[in-house]
Formats: structure tokens, sequence, C-alpha cells
């Protein structure tokens, strides 16, 4: 009412007390981030000239609102002055407006029109993107971590449950962390600690005046679908905290098994990805500007680091070609062949320094190279390079191939470990040029493929989501992949929802653009 009611009757004993009694002549509509909402899912205006005549004069009727509706998310696709400032950015989102409980029951999602064109944006990009942004409506927000309610003690999701109080504090390194119930859990569970203030770690980077952000710190959530800052989609997972944390609102029940697998630091102890021990010798970072291999074994990788990392450094896939699992990666080359190098579906990167015997060289620089892998129990595997028979490659250790000089190391809790990790098992056929390389990035642009193997998702999820946009583009698979996360809402709405608009702050996704 405040935004188009100029005067309001506040006399107690009048018959429209606290009723508007003038209305604001510049009010033209409700609008969330520069969305307009459609009139239809809004309270009526109404306006009371009298302090004691009953009939008011309307300035918009009562919306019919949405019904059976728990959630309403509008999309938006334009080239909006945010967008325009930082090109960067591929999407931001708010949420508008929240129930008695604090829970979002609408938001905004802005997709930058003009990204959508860029070569480096495929749809794989597009769709972790929008659930990136899904999430943080939906809760993962640090405008809504002071509504967060314990339900533990309620036997309905999101009804009597009382207030968290502070779920964020600064811990002794003077960086903010996230401290809930099943985050905690989680986080202990995650890196095999027993500390029972190990919240999770919010990125440094990003963070307002109190420090507090909407994202993981990615030294140590790398990977998570809610840092701030995201790379191909093949490595992007939704992680087990990511899930914790929207478990922890109070108000969805979430089925937690259903978290993908989260290999970054799992088993590392409480100090995993702190500044002060990340150039220390680590499976997981490096230094230096060494080739080798991303911590997935998917891509080779290359030592760098990036403005989330705090000078910490990881192996990030290389530009040209770096996809062990996609077959024509192969060039048949003469390093190829000397090194015995096989591309396809079930090959990993391996750090090795295998020559052929034969060649006339001297042997090659230890660094990533691609060879074939097939499992034989968890952890245990065999590998095959050019020309040779299928070999036991002992995980922690390394071994001799016959025809080769050299070594081939075989890492340990990587391959065969996660039944759910493995490269997309879908990718564009006729996808133009996007999947060309930009030779001046260090990093690789990723080739046009989805992220998610949709085929394998279940459907019984009841999130209920009205989905209206200009331009339909690729939110039906966002909501299509939910089940992956598993997302029950208790429906704790009314039958019909109608929106007041109640701009928040935008979250800003940056995505790796390199």
């Amino acid at each position: 009412m405040n935004k188009y009611c100029k005067f309001i009757w506040r006399n107690s004993s009048t018959l429209n007390f606290m009723k508007c009694g003038r209305a604001n002549e510049n009010y033209r509509s409700e609008s969330c981030l520069d969305v307009t909402i459609t009139d239809e899912h809004l309270d009526g205006c109404f306006v009371y000239p009298h302090p004691d005549h009953p009939i008011p004069r309307v300035l918009r009727p009562e919306g019919v609102g949405v019904p059976d509706t728990d959630f309403l998310l509008y999309v938006f696709t334009h080239n909006t002055d945010k967008c325009r400032a930082e090109s960067s950015v591929l999407a931001y989102a708010a949420h508008c407006q929240t129930d008695s409980w604090g829970r979002p029951l609408a938001g905004v999602m802005v997709i930058c029109r003009e990204q959508l064109s860029v070569e480096r944006y495929t749809h794989g990009h597009v769709v972790q993107t929008v659930l990136h942004e899904l999430f943080h409506v939906l809760g993962f927000s640090k405008e809504l971590y002071s509504r967060w309610r314990d339900c533990s003690f309620s036997s309905q999701t999101g009804v009597d449950c009382w207030f968290h109080g502070h779920v964020t504090s600064t811990d002794e390194t003077g960086q903010v962390r996230l401290y809930s119930p099943t985050v905690i859990s989680t986080m202990q569970k995650h890196l095999n600690a027993t500390q029972t203030d190990l919240g999770a770690l919010l990125e440094n980077k990003d963070a307002g005046s109190d420090g507090v952000s909407s994202h993981w710190e990615a030294r140590v959530l790398q990977g998570s679908i809610m840092t701030a800052s995201l790379a191909e989609p093949s490595l992007v997972r939704i992680d087990p905290v990511t899930l914790a944390a929207l478990q922890d609102t109070g108000w969805y029940s979430v089925n937690l098994s259903r978290a993908q697998s989260l290999v970054w630091g799992e088993g590392e102890g409480h100090r995993f990805g702190s500044v002060f021990t990340c150039h220390n010798s680590s499976t997981f970072f490096c230094t230096g500007s060494e080739l080798g291999c991303h911590y997935l074994h998917l891509h080779k990788g290359e030592c760098l680091t990036d403005q989330y990392l705090d000078g910490c450094y990881v192996f990030k896939p290389l530009a040209n070609a770096s996809e062990c699992w996609i077959e024509e990666n192969g060039r048949s080359s003469e390093l190829d062949k000397c090194s015995g190098e096989i591309f396809g579906s079930d090959s990993r990167c391996f750090i090795s320094n295998l020559t052929r015997k034969s060649h006339s060289s001297a042997g090659l620089p230890v660094v990533g190279y691609c060879y074939r892998h097939k499992c034989t129990g968890i952890n245990r595997y065999q590998i095959q390079v050019m020309d040779s028979d299928w070999l036991d490659c002992p995980a922690g250790k390394s071994i001799k191939v016959p025809g080769y000089q050299g070594l081939i190391f075989c890492p340990n809790k990587r391959l065969c470990q996660y039944s759910d990790l493995a490269p997309p098992t879908f990718r564009q056929k006729s996808c133009g040029t996007c999947g060309e390389r930009d030779h001046d990035k260090k990093e690789a642009t990723s080739h046009c493929r989805l992220t998610f193997d949709l085929t394998s998702l279940s459907t019984v999820a009841v999130v209920t989501a009205e989905i209206l946009m200009p331009v339909v583009l690729c939110l039906s698979v966002a909501f299509t992949l939910l089940p992956a996360a598993m997302f029950i809402y208790w429906k704790c709405s009314s039958a019909r929802v109608r929106v007041h608009a109640a701009v928040q702050a935008p979250y800003r996704l940056q995505l790796v653009t390199t």
C-alpha cells in the first residue's frame, strides 16, 4: 500500500482506520527488478476519500491470483543496464515477496539477452545459471539468512518453527561462515572433521560491508553450484552442502541423498582451503604454472588462480581440446602416438611421462595425458594406452607400460569412486561455431553440450511454480532438473498466491568466461 497510497487514515475511531485515503499520483504499476508484474497477480488498490464512507474508489481491481501455486518465478530476458555494465554477468535474480513465515512466494530472474548470443555461453551454461539463480530466490541469499527457521520441533515444515537467529558469524580468520545445523553436520562429514563449529565458509570477494555473501567460498567448495563463478557445466555439482543450506531454511523438506558427489576437499580435514595451507603440497591445490589434470580427471589442466581463490592455485581445464572424454579431441598427431594418448568417452586424465621406446626424441615431460580406463571395483581400475593391453593401475601408485619408457601415476580416490561422476551423455550436434576455442585464453571455452542426462531424473518432486516469461528459454529444463535435488515443497501458502513486489538486492552470477 505504501507504493500507491500517499495518505493513510490513522484515526482509530474512523471506519477506514489504516486504509488509504489518497492515492499517489505517480503510481503506475508494481515491479520487481524492473519487471512489471501483471495486474492479474496483484491485490487490488482501493482509496477511501472519506474516513467513514465504506465505498472505495477502485484504482486497480482485485487480481485473480494464481491458484494451486506455492511459488512464482518471473523470468525476463533483456539487455538491462546491469547487463551492459558487466559483460561477464549472464543473469541476476531476487525474491520479491515472502509469506508470514519468511518463505519466498515470488521472485524475478533476469537473463541478459545479448549474452545468450556469445559463443562461450552454451545451453549447458544457461541451464546451470538458471538453477543457480533459482536457489538464490528460494532462500540461499544473504537477504534471507535472518529469516531461516528451525523446524526440528515442528511437525509441519515451515509452520510454528523458531527463528534460527544469526546463522552467519565471523570465524577466527575474519571471514564469515554459515552456521546452521545441517550445514555443520554436512561439512563435518564432507571434510571428515569433528569440530562442532565447522560452518561453511562464505565468499569474501563479493561480500558486502558486513562480510556476508550469497555464495560459497571457492577455495573450500570448488565445483558447487553456489560458488560465485561457475565453470564448464560438466564440472559443476548440485552438492550436499547447498542442499543442506536449503534444508536449514525451514521452508523445504530436502532429500539430501539426491545430492551429487562433491569431490573437492573430501576427507581433507577442517583446515582445507585455508589461504595458509593451500600453497602446501596437495592433491587439490597446485603451485607454479605446471600442467597436469583437473581434479575430476575429465580434463587436462593448467595450474592457475582467479579473483575468488585469494592467491591459491588449482588445475583448471586447458584451452585446446582438453576434454579427455571427447573422441574428436584426439588429433592422431606425432605427440599422441609418442605418448600413447587415447581420447574417448571412457578416457580420463593421468599424470604421466610415458614415451614410446621407439621414439627417437628424449622422454616427454610429466604432465597430464588422456588414457582409457575401466572400473574393476571401488577405487580400483585398469588403464589402456595406445597399442597396449588393459593394465591394473593401483590407486596411489605408478606403473610402467610395456613398449614405453617412463611412468603413469594412478590417482587415488578419484576414479571409480563416485557413481555419479561421469562426462555429459548428451551433446548438441548442430551448434554452429560455439565449439570453437578462444586461443587468447588459458582455460577452455566449452563445447556445446548439455550438463545432465535428463532421462535419469526422477519426476516425483512436487515443486509447484508458475513460470511466466516473455521469451520461453530453458526454464522448463531447469525445473525438470530440480528432481535431481529432490526438493519437496510442503504447501504452506494459501491456495492462491498474489504478489506484492518488494525488490531485494539482486544476486549476479559471473561465469568463468575463459
